[in-house]
C-alpha cells in the first residue's frame, strides 16, 4: 500500500493529481474541506465517468447511485471502512485549524485506501506527516506561475478581475456596495452560501457579467477561479473567540489564487488594510513558512457505556508530542449541555441510546444561534429518536415548511438558509425519518429554493448588470444591440437604460451619477439611426395623428413633440420642437417643419372666416380697420370696446363685413362659426400666447349655456372663451344675443318678469336669472305673493277623456297663472285658493327687472374679466317689490319693453330689414 504526501503551494496542481490517480483505480474516495469544492469535484467526476458511478456526500446532501464507485466528501462526511482502493485527502494542513483540526487529523492518522493512499496540503505539514505516518513518500510539487506583491491600491482603481477578500460579511457586503457603484457590481463568495448559491455567483463573475469578486477567505480552500489580482481589505480576522492576525501561510494560501496555471497573478492590499512587511512579502512569493509543529487532536475511540464515559472519552489526553487535544468543538459543547437535562439522563442508560445521544449532539450549529438554543432543538430530536425510533412527519413538516418562503432581504433569506441545512442534515441521517429520501428531496427542494432567492437579492443589491454589461461592450468597441418596445422603452444589450418619448431620451432616472455617463454613452450610440426613422415616419404622418393641448404643447400621439410660441401675427404663431440636440439638426429640421405644417392648417381651417377676412382685399377704410381689429380679437370683441368704430361703420361697411359671418350683437360682435368648440380651444391657446401667459386658462365644457364666472381669469378669458361674465354665471355669447332680442319686446323702463323662454333658453333658475340680469345693467326687485293654485280637476267625460287621451300631461297641467285666476269661477277661486283661519296662504317669490341705466349697464357688464366675472357692488337686487295689480297688466308691460332704453322713433341700424326700410323712406 503506496502512502504519498503532495505538497506544495496553491496552483500546483495537487487536486487534479489526486482526480487523476483516484480515475486510475477501481474505487476511491476524496476528502475535501469544503462542500463547495466538493460539489466541484463531483461535477468534473460525473463528466469524466458519468453519474451512475460518482457519489457525493456532505453534511446536507447525499447523492449515491446503486454502482457507487468513486466517492467525493467532505472530510468529515468521508465514509470509514468501505475498503476503497484509493483514499486522498486535500488541504492536509487544516490539522492544525482550531475548530476542525481534529477531523484532519483524525484522517492523517486512520483514512487509509487499500491501494493507495494521498494526503495533499502545504508544504508547511511535511515534518508532522513524516513523524506520523510511517513509510510516507512525499513528493513537490512547484507553482505552475509566478506570484507578485503589487503594494496597496484604491478600489477604484483596482484593475478587473480582481477578488477582493474580507473576514466578515459586514466588510463583504461594504466592499461590494461600493464595487456596484464604480465598477457595475460584483459576485459575492462566501463559505456560508448554499452550492448553488455559490455557484450561481461565481458564474456571474467567470461569465464576465462582473469583473470583480468579493469573498471571505473560503476562496482559498481550493476553488478555481479566473483571478489575476488579490487584494486583503484586512490582515485580521475573529477565529469564533478572539481578532487575530492572519499568518503569512494563511495569507500565501489566499493570495494563491491570483494567476491560473501559467498565467501569472499579483496581490495586495487595499481599503484600511496596511501594507505587508517586505519579509512577509517574500515568505508569500517564494512558500517559505515555518513548519506546522502541533495538530489539532481529539480521541476518536470513544467510550459509549454511559453519559459520563462518553465525555471521558472525548476528553482524553494524547502523550504524542506531535498532538495537542482540541478546544471544545459544538458537539462537545452541546453533549455537555444535554448531559445536565434529567430526562436525557434517564433516556440515556445504555450504550445504543448513549450512542445516539452523541449521533444528535453531531448535527452541526448551522443556524449560529445560541448554545442553550441549539441543545433545546437537539433534545426534542434526541426524544422523538429515543422515544419512538423516528422523527414524526408532522413535526418535520413545519419546521421545513416555515422555512420555505422566500421573500425578505439578504439577511432573512440567508438565515432561512443556513436552518434549512440542519433538516437537510438531519435528512441524511439513515433511519431517522420514515422515508429519507422523501424529506433529502423536500429539504433539497426548499434548499434550492431558498439559494436561487440569495443569489437574485445578491445579484440585485451588488450587481448592475446593465452598467457591467454595457462598459464591457463599450471597451470591446463591439456593435451594440438595442431593442426598442412598443411603450418606448429602451434596452441595450439586453439591459434596461431608459425610455424614449418621440425625439427626446429619458435616461433611467435610478442611475447613480456613476451610472448615468455610461448608460448616455451607450444609449446614444443606438438612437441616432432610431431617431432618423422616426422623423421620417413623422413627417409622412396625417394630421389626425397629430394635435394641440389647452397649454399649447404639440403632440404626436401621446409624446410631447413641441410647444407653440407667440408669433408676429396672432393667426401665426411659431413652433418650438422637442428634439435631443444628439438627435441632429436634420432631425430637428423636420421636425419643426412637420409641426409648422399642422399648425397652419389647423389655424387655416378653424378660423377660415376669420383667414378670409384677414385676406379681403375688397375691403378698404373703416370696413378694412373693423377687419384687423377682429382678425386681432380672433374673432370675439364686446361692443362695448369698439363702440365708437361700430356708430362709424356706414351701411355698406356693415353690409361688406356680414358677408363674412360678423353679426353685430347688442353685446358682442363676434362670428358664429369661431364660438364652436373646436375654434375656441385653439383662439384660447392663441391668445394666451399673445398675452404672453405663464398658465393657459381652458375652455369651458362644450354645450353649457352657462358656466360658473370664475374669479382670478385673466381680463378677457370670458369673450376668448365665447362667454360674457353676468353677476356669479357667464352666459354663451350666442344665447346672450337670442336674450336681448326677448327683452327688446319687453317694458324695460317700468319693469318686467322673465317669461319661460327666459329661462328655458338660459337654463337657470329665477334666483340665477335674476343675478344674471343684475350683472347686465339691470335692476331686479325682489317680491313675494299668493302663489295661485289650479282649480281641482274634475271627473271628465268619456268624450272628454278621449279628447286630451293623447295631450302630454304637463302640457295639459300647464297654465298661466294670471288667466286662471280672471277666469276661473269664483266658487272655484274660494274652494281651491281662499286661505283659510287653520292654513297660511302659499306665497311665491318673483322678480322684477328695470333698466338701471348706462352707468348700471356699464358697471354691471365690465369687470367681470378682470375680477373673475363678477361685480357685486352692482350686481345687488332691490327688495320688497310688489306685484302690479289689475288685470292685464302683464300684457300692457309687454306693449312697453325694450331692451335698451332708445328712442321708439330710432331704427336699429344693425337690423338688416330696418335698413332697407330705413332706404325706401329716403326713397
Amino acid at each position: 500500500m503506496a502512502i504519498t504526501a503532495v505538497l506544495g503551494p496553491t496552483n500546483t496542481g495537487k487536486t487534479h493529481y489526486a482526480i487523476e490517480r483516484m480515475l486510475a483505480h477501481r474505487t476511491g474516495v476524496i476528502g475535501l474541506p469544503l462542500r463547495l469544492l466538493a460539489r466541484e469535484v463531483y461535477d468534473r467526476l460525473v463528466k469524466l465517468r458519468g453519474p451512475n458511478v460518482v457519489a457525493l456526500i456532505t453534511g446536507e446532501e447525499r447523492i449515491v447511485p446503486d454502482r457507487a464507485a468513486f466517492w467525493v466528501c467532505t472530510v468529515e462526511a468521508m465514509p470509514v471502512g468501505i475498503g476503497a482502493d484509493f483514499v486522498a485527502v486535500d488541504e492536509i494542513q487544516l490539522c492544525a485549524d482550531l475548530d476542525r483540526g481534529h477531523v484532519f487529523t483524525d484522517r492523517l492518522l486512520h483514512a487509509r485506501g487499500t491501494r493507495e493512499t494521498l494526503f495533499m496540503g502545504a508544504e508547511t505539514m511535511k515534518p508532522a506527516i513524516a513523524a506520523l505516518v510511517p513509510k510516507v513518500q512525499f513528493l513537490k510539487r512547484e507553482r505552475f506561475s509566478a506570484l507578485t506583491y503589487t503594494g496597496s491600491k484604491k478600489i477604484s482603481r483596482m484593475q478587473n478581475r480582481s477578488a477582493i477578500v474580507g473576514f466578515s460579511v459586514d466588510n463583504v457586503y461594504a466592499i461590494a456596495e461600493v464595487l456596484r457603484r464604480q465598477k457595475g457590481g460584483a459576485a459575492v463568495v462566501m463559505g456560508a452560501l448554499s452550492p448553488r448559491t455559490r455557484n450561481a455567483q461565481v458564474e456571474l463573475y467567470q461569465n464576465g457579467d462582473v469583473d470583480f469578486l468579493v469573498a471571505t477567505d473560503a476562496i482559498g480552500m481550493g476553488l478555481n477561479l479566473d483571478v489575476k489580482h488579490v487584494a486583503f481589505s484586512s490582515l485580521t480576522k475573529f477565529d469564533g473567540r478572539r481578532m487575530r492576525q492572519l499568518q503569512p501561510n494563511e495569507l500565501a494560501q489566499i493570495a494563491g489564487r491570483a494567476g491560473r496555471y501559467l498565467d501569472n497573478g499579483t496581490f495586495g492590499v487595499t481599503g484600511e488594510a496596511p501594507a505587508l512587511h517586505d519579509e512577509v512579502v517574500e515568505m508569500i512569493t517564494e512558500s517559505r513558512f515555518p513548519p506546522v509543529t502541533k495538530l489539532q487532536w481529539r480521541n476518536s475511540a470513544l467510550r459509549y457505556g454511559s453519559i459520563k464515559s462518553l465525555l471521558a472519552s472525548l476528553q482524553d489526553k494524547t502523550n504524542n508530542d506531535w498532538l495537542t487535544r482540541v478546544r471544545d468543538a459544538d458537539d462537545l459543547v452541546a453533549l455537555k449541555a444535554l448531559s445536565g437535562e434529567a430526562e436525557v439522563v434517564a433516556r440515556a442508560s445504555d450504550g445504543p441510546s448513549v450512542k445516539l445521544l452523541w449521533d444528535v449532539c453531531c448535527i452541526p450549529d448551522f443556524r449560529g444561534i445560541s448554545n442553550a438554543e441549539h441543545a433545546h432543538m437537539l433534545l426534542q430530536i434526541y426524544t422523538f429518536l429515543h422515544q419512538s425510533g423516528k422523527i414524526p412527519a408532522d413535526w418535520m413538516a413545519r419546521q421545513v415548511n416555515r422555512l420555505d418562503r422566500v421573500e425578505g432581504d439578504i439577511d432573512t433569506v440567508s438565515k432561512r438558509l443556513a436552518y434549512i441545512r440542519t433538516w437537510t442534515y438531519v435528512a441524511q441521517r439513515k433511519g431517522w425519518l420514515d422515508d429519507n429520501d422523501h424529506w433529502r428531496g423536500e429539504t433539497r427542494v426548499v434548499e434550492d429554493r431558498l439559494s436561487d432567492a440569495l443569489h437574485e437579492r445578491l445579484t440585485q443589491r451588488f450587481v448592475d448588470r446593465r452598467t457591467s454589461v454595457l462598459l464591457r461592450r463599450l471597451k470591446q468597441k463591439e456593435a451594440l444591440v438595442a431593442d426598442i418596445n412598443d411603450t418606448g422603452e429602451v434596452t441595450v444589450e439586453g439591459q434596461f437604460v431608459g425610455r424614449i418619448e418621440a425625439f427626446r431620451f429619458q435616461q433611467d432616472t435610478s442611475a447613480t451619477p456613476d451610472e448615468a455617463k455610461t448608460l448616455r454613452q451607450a444609449a446614444l450610440a443606438v438612437l441616432a439611426p432610431e431617431f432618423h426613422l422616426r422623423a421620417d415616419r413623422f413627417y409622412n404622418a396625417p394630421d389626425t395623428e397629430i394635435d394641440f393641448t389647452e397649454q399649447g404643447g404639440l403632440m404626436w400621439g401621446s409624446s410631447a413633440v413641441g410647444k407653440l410660441v407667440a408669433g408676429s401675427d396672432p393667426l401665426k404663431p411659431v413652433v418650438k420642437a422637442f428634439v435631443d440636440e444628439e438627435a441632429g439638426p436634420d432631425v430637428a429640421a423636420k421636425v419643426q417643419r412637420r409641426l409648422q405644417h399642422f399648425i397652419d392648417r389647423k389655424i387655416a381651417t378653424l378660423f377660415e372666416p376669420l383667414t378670409n377676412l384677414q385676406g379681403d382685399d375688397a375691403l378698404n377704410g373703416l370696413a378694412k380697420g373693423f377687419a384687423f381689429r377682429m382678425v386681432e380679437a380672433l374673432g370675439v370683441v364686446p361692443r362695448g370696446e369698439v363702440a365708437d368704430d361700430v356708430k362709424a361703420l356706414d351701411q355698406e361697411a356693415r353690409g361688406a363685413l356680414r358677408k363674412h359671418g360678423i353679426r353685430f350683437g347688442q353685446f358682442t360682435i363676434f362670428m358664429p362659426l369661431l364660438l364652436k368648440p373646436a375654434p375656441t380651444r385653439l383662439r384660447l391657446v392663441l391668445w394666451s400666447l399673445a398675452q404672453s401667459l405663464d398658465d393657459f386658462p381652458e375652455a369651458p365644457p362644450a354645450g353649457l349655456v352657462t358656466v360658473p364666472a370664475v374669479r382670478g381669469r385673466p381680463r378677457g378669458y370670458h369673450s376668448m372663451a365665447g362667454y360674457r361674465a353676468a353677476g356669479e354665471r357667464a352666459i354663451r355669447i350666442d344665447m346672450l344675443e337670442r336674450l336681448a332680442d326677448m327683452l327688446r319686446d319687453q317694458d324695460t323702463r317700468g319693469g318686467f318678469e322673465a317669461t319661460p323662454d327666459m329661462l328655458s333658453i338660459t337654463g337657470m333658475t329665477l334666483e340665477q336669472f335674476a343675478d344674471l340680469m343684475a350683472g347686465l345693467g339691470y335692476k331686479a326687485d325682489k317680491g313675494e305673493r299668493v302663489k295661485v293654485k289650479q282649480a281641482a280637476p274634475t271627473e271628465a267625460k268619456p268624450s272628454e277623456a278621449a279628447d286630451t287621451a293623447d295631450v302630454p300631461s304637463e302640457v295639459t297641467a300647464e297654465a298661466d297663472p294670471a288667466t286662471e285666476q280672471q277666469d276661473a269661477p269664483v266658487d272655484a277661486v274660494q274652494a281651491t285658493d281662499a286661505p283659510s283661519e287653520e292654513t297660511a296662504p302659499e306665497m311665491e317669490v318673483f322678480y322684477t327687472f328695470a333698466w338701471g341705466g348706462r352707468a348700471a349697464a356699464k358697471q354691471g357688464g365690465r369687470g367681470g374679466d378682470r375680477n373673475g366675472g363678477q361685480n357685486r357692488n352692482a350686481n345687488k337686487a332691490r327688495k320688497g317689490g310688489k306685484p302690479n295689480a289689475g288685470k292685464g297688466g302683464d300684457k300692457q308691460r309687454a306693449q312697453k319693453f325694450s331692451a335698451k332704453p332708445e328712442k321708439k322713433a330710432k331704427i336699429d341700424p344693425d337690423n338688416p330689414f330696418a335698413a332697407a326700410l330705413m332706404g325706401l323712406n329716403k326713397g
